[in-house]
């Protein structure tokens, strides 16, 4: 299970380094909760699919504020269908993959990169996990507890409204 684990983490940022499409994090500020956002973008609504499958719906519509490092349509587009569909028929394991995803805190591209200059930055994950920020090849990278790595592509910023 744990090797099952570790597989899918590394597609999942084998996809989300390999997606050469976009140079540069943005960040996008939605007006409705997280997964409005993400399933309104023709971009990510495979990830908002993938948040409703892993029952993680309450958890990111939660207190917040959180950031999502999501991949992308074409950053799933380079999993196998197969791979994806037994993910969906897993929604514990799912659900442990994708709050790797996942910090508490509002970060924009400027915070994150103005964080990198008091040294190597880390963020906790919702489940506990550290997360830690460097620059590779002009790209602001991230590199789990395992090791795996994946060029920051997009950050979904979520704040509950007032």
């Amino acid at each position: 299970m744990k090797k099952a684990i570790l597989t899918v983490i590394a597609i999942l940022a084998i996809g989300i380094s390999s997606n050469n499409l976009f140079a540069q994090a943005t960040a996008t500020t939605p007006k409705g909760d997280v997964l409005d956002t993400l399933s309104g973008s023709a971009d990510y609504n495979v990830s908002a699919a993938l948040i409703r499958a892993a029952g993680l719906t309450a958890t990111v519509r939660g207190a917040g504020p959180y950031t999502i490092f999501a991949p992308s349509n074409i950053a799933f587009s380079n999993i196998p269908s197969a791979k994806l569909d037994d993910l969906m028929k897993d929604p514990a394991n799912l659900a442990t993959i994708l709050k790797g995803h996942v910090v508490t805190g509002k970060y924009d591209k400027a915070t994150l990169i103005k964080t990198l200059g008091s040294g190597t930055p880390t963020l906790t994950t919702i489940d506990g996990k550290i997360l830690t920020l460097s620059v590779t090849d002009k790209h602001l990278t991230i590199t789990d507890s395992q090791g795996n790595k994946a060029r920051l592509l997009h950050l979904i910023c979520w704040a509950p409204m007032a």
